[in-house]
């Protein structure tokens, strides 16, 4: 199952955080209802008249019609909207009357003053209209850049490696550039994974995701054990704080290690969100010593412990950033992860990674209308053997 990147903003018209589509440079279109906008508005102003008891220049009314216009209508689209605005006044001035004066009262004073007022509005929505197409066209190239980024640091994850099977996802709350981080790897010592939280967001966020990962790749490949590429990740993070410098940097992560041979996993929790096992139907969490986040283990003595648990064929495990069990709702409340697992795949048959993966994408815009933190997902799986 490849990796996929999710982009919360996306102009979607919908306030739920969006999937992000390879559109290339093309801006997303405005919801259908402003596209519509301005013919309601008119509707609603030429309904206005006949049910007031009084007669009164409801013409004037029109002046608003441009800007309208111009939330979701190009520069051209605006022009023409103005002309039609202006037209439909004279033609609605010509029908007045007021007081007894005739009808050729639409060229008095206070009615040329509104055709001037809506041509001068026009004006104004038509440079509005521009501004904010060239604006969306910025938008769209910085998010392209920043898409290129992060495929190019959190690299598609490959339905298969080694002897498992995988399925990552990667949901940003603000922009497509984060700091959650994750990777797994085919190593002669098993397969290997990690999954990180950086504190802080930005920049300077990508810039320790991409030391860290860096870091990872090398050690992944020559350390004996997970307590030692742990080691590794958390001198990487102290030269990081010491560069920037940032007293307060550190990073929570996780680390895997698959042994197919003895059907078991070795976990390395540095102050990280506990993984979660689906396992015979059932689903909970797999506990462990706990360890401070990298950037901050120096303050304890000793190196973090690691700890096994069994891992078989129909086995997933599943693990995660903050950003989705700290994910709220209206009303609050935290996104309860083991609860939906359960209502979804409790005393069932196995899943595969793909499968978790894609539910939690699904199922997380359900439970929350923004997202506040980023969100990394990563499920493995043993792979059966032939």
């Amino acid at each position: 199952m490849r990796q996929r990147q999710r982009d919360d903003a996306g102009g979607a018209e919908a306030a739920r955080p969006a999937r992000l589509s390879d559109t290339g440079l093309e801006a997303p279109e405005p919801p259908v209802w402003m596209r519509w906008l301005p013919a309601v508005y008119v509707a609603a102003v030429l309904l206005i008249e006949p049910l007031t008891p009084v007669k009164w220049p409801v013409s004037f009314l029109l002046i608003a019609l441009p800007v309208i216009a111009a939330f979701a209508h190009g520069p051209l689209g605006v022009a023409a909207v103005t002309v039609f605005a202006v037209a439909l006044e004279g033609t609605l001035a010509g029908s007045v009357c007021c007081a007894g004066r005739p009808s050729h009262d639409l060229w008095e004073r206070h009615y040329v003053g509104a055709y001037v007022s809506t041509a001068v509005v026009g004006v104004l929505g038509t440079v509005l209209a521009g501004h904010r197409r060239r604006q969306a066209a910025r938008l769209v190239r910085a998010s392209s850049v920043a898409k290129a980024l992060m495929l190019t640091l959190l690299r598609p994850v490959p339905r298969e490696v080694g002897g498992v099977l995988a399925a990552g996802v990667y949901r940003p709350a603000e922009s497509l550039v984060g700091g959650d981080l994750f990777e797994i790897r085919a190593t002669d010592a098993g397969e290997r994974a990690v999954v990180g939280d950086v504190r802080g967001k930005g920049l300077a966020a990508v810039r320790t995701v991409a030391d860290l990962l860096g870091c990872y790749r090398q050690a992944v490949h020559d350390a004996k054990d997970l307590t030692g590429i742990a080691v590794d990740m958390e001198r990487c993070v102290a030269r990081e704080a010491a560069a920037v410098p940032d007293d307060e940097l550190f990073v929570t992560a996780i680390l895997v290690e698959h042994d197919a041979l003895a059907r078991r996993v070795e976990i390395v929790n540095c102050g990280h969100v506990e993984p979660v096992l689906i396992s015979g139907g059932e689903v909970h969490v797999l506990t462990g010593p706990p360890a401070l986040p990298l950037g901050l283990a120096s303050l304890a003595d000793g190196q973090p412990v690691a700890y096994s648990h069994p891992f078989g064929p129909g086995d997933v495990l599943l693990l995660c950033t903050d950003g989705l069990v700290e994910a709220r709702d209206a009303a609050g409340d935290f996104y309860p992860l083991l609860d939906r697992l359960r209502d979804r795949f409790g005393g069932r048959p196995a899943p595969e990674p793909g499968e978790v993966v894609d539910f939690l994408d699904a199922d997380l815009p359900r439970h929350t209308l923004a997202l506040h933190d980023d969100v990394a997902v990563l499920a493995i799986a043993p792979r059966a053997r032939p």
